[in-house]
């Protein structure tokens, strides 16, 4: 299939959409044989070469015209992860007040691979939601593959969850300090970051912990880890739109142990209605042009089945994370952002329970 032809005449894309998918054409990758092969080639000097040119890109996305930090207090913080004791760093961006807020707690999307709360368009991100009334609490947590940092420790599951699972605890330990909101405390995160939040809260439930948090609020998730599906048929029908998903490096990089002994808190479209019960209320969000959208629509629809508070929405025009891409599509990661700020400041009157 000629993806850059299918994009261009795919009357479905916003405009805006369309012209960035075609100035970053996307490649389908082959097989590995193994994580250490994929470690090997993400580390030769021509990958490292090329994600240092994409640096300046980067720069690009999270300035003042994309996102202000008039009216912010941006905040830098460390914990110490469990049960490995590494040390995590902590974005923290919220109003310029002394005031309780609800809090978002925001893990960044990568593919649980690679991505920096402290880079790229995460940031602006954390400011752009932020600016909506909230205290947005960012994790850099372990990546799989590629380190958030050179030095960075890079590990597969479940060492990304730990690291969450922990930093939702250090946020709880030090509400007061950051002016949290003990009881409006929501989960959120796109692409592998929903992976990961939604994997928290199946973790916490699994703990006896469901009332830590008010809610979980999980965009475009990237939870099934094998690609094309029949159940699934946008991975086949959008599949070169930004994520080119038809290859086993994801499961590889993350852990294909976990993949194979079908863990869902690795892959949670591995869950059934038992892993999901009592579930906080959930707010889904996918993407109308994504490969990810179906498994996205499939776990909303596992949440109303196992009784849990669930809503969910579709926006249209847009392809993968698109609505979070300020520089794109302003509008929309705006019209995005404030939603979110929504459902973080009234988690209560999604409750019946």
């Amino acid at each position: 299939m000629d993806v850059a032809a299918a994009i261009a005449e795919d009357g479905r894309l916003d405009p805006r959409v369309r012209d960035a998918l075609l100035a970053v054409p996307s490649t389908q990758l082959p097989d590995v044989a193994d994580r250490d092969e994929l470690l090997r080639l993400v580390n030769h000097p021509k990958a490292v070469a090329l994600r240092e040119a994409t640096e300046e890109f980067h720069r690009m996305l999270d300035t003042e015209d994309v996102a202000t930090f008039a009216g912010l207090r941006i905040t830098e913080h460390e914990y110490t992860s469990a049960p490995e004791g590494n040390t995590v760093r902590v974005n923290v961006t919220r109003p310029d007040t002394d005031e309780v807020l609800p809090c978002v707690y925001y893990v960044h999307g990568g593919g649980m691979q690679s991505g920096s709360a402290f880079a790229g368009r995460f940031p602006a991100l954390a400011r752009i939601i932020a600016a909506e009334g909230v205290v947005v609490v960012m994790v850099d947590f372990r990546n799989c593959l590629i380190g958030s940092t050179p030095d960075a420790e890079v590990a597969p599951f479940p060492a990304g969850l730990d690291d969450c699972v922990s930093g939702l605890d250090w946020v709880v330990s030090v509400a007061g300090e950051l002016g949290v909101d003990v009881d409006r405390i929501v989960l959120s995160g796109e692409s592998g970051g929903a992976n990961l939040a939604i994997a928290t809260a199946m973790r916490l439930g699994r703990d006896g912990r469901r009332d830590l948090v008010a809610g979980l609020y999980a965009l475009c998730p990237f939870i099934a880890g094998d690609w094309p599906q029949d159940r699934f048929p946008s991975s086949s029908e959008f599949n070169g739109y930004y994520l080119s998903l038809h290859s086993n490096r994801s499961r590889t990089a993350y852990g294909v142990e976990a993949f194979d002994a079908g863990d869902p808190l690795a892959w949670p479209s591995f869950a059934t209605v038992d892993d999901v019960v009592g579930f906080p209320p959930t707010f889904i969000s996918v993407n109308e042009c994504d490969p990810l959208r179906d498994e996205g629509l499939e776990f909303y629809r596992l949440l109303l089945a196992a009784g849990v508070e669930a809503q969910c929405r579709i926006v249209m025009g847009t392809a993968h994370a698109m609505d979070l891409y300020a520089p794109v599509l302003p509008d929309v990661t705006r019209e995005t952002a404030a939603g979110i700020a929504r459902f973080a400041h009234s988690p209560t009157r999604w409750r019946s329970r």
